[in-house]
């Protein structure tokens, strides 16, 4: 699972095996093992991964579906995990009732 995930990233980044082995200071031969499954990277390269196509490690690992970003932010929001898509929908629709109402707010002041 991880070598297809690195191999979708990759390909959706439009980089080669040569750009990711470049800018992971390894080999592209590496790189091709990772992707059909012969080896894993180290801890350290995985977290190198994850940032350079800024995904959450949880996704990288195929924990998740959902491709989180590496870096986070108060912005950030995690539902549970048994949250269903209709769930997800009533978030958005009461973060956008929020968004609303601050800016009716500010338009008063």
């Amino acid at each position: 699972m991880f070598g297809e995930l690195l191999r979708e990233l990759r390909k959706d980044h439009k980089m080669t095996q040569t750009d990711l082995a470049a800018l992971l200071s390894l080999s592209p031969l590496t790189i091709s093992a990772y992707e059909c499954g012969r080896s894993m990277p180290d801890d350290e390269t995985k977290v190198k991964i994850a940032r350079i196509f800024n995904v959450s490690l949880d996704y990288l690992l195929g924990l998740i579906r959902e491709p989180f970003p590496f870096e986070r932010s108060q912005h950030t929001i995690f539902c549970p995990p048994n949250f269903s898509s209709d769930d997800i929908d009533k978030v958005q629709e009461y973060v956008q009732f929020l968004s609303y109402q601050k800016k009716i707010k500010s338009k008063s002041l």
